[in-house]
């Protein structure tokens, strides 16, 4: 936890962030491939950016088998 950012802090689960941005991602999406491919790329970059060093961030690779 980051105390110098508490302001900017959102309390939720992984499992609500994923949800969100996949319905987001199915909306705007003329299939499900592109579907995964933009979800995947924003859950990326959220995780990328959720921490202040990059130690715990991971690429996730595409996957057909999501469900």
């Amino acid at each position: 936890m980051r105390d110098d950012q508490n302001d900017n802090r959102i309390d939720t689960t992984l499992g609500d962030i994923i949800e969100a941005v996949s319905e987001v991602a199915f909306e705007y999406s003329e299939n499900a491939n592109e579907a995964y491919t933009l979800a995947r790329l924003v859950l990326n970059e959220i995780l990328k950016n959720a921490y202040s060093t990059n130690e715990l961030y991971m690429d996730f690779p595409g996957s057909k088998y999501l469900h």
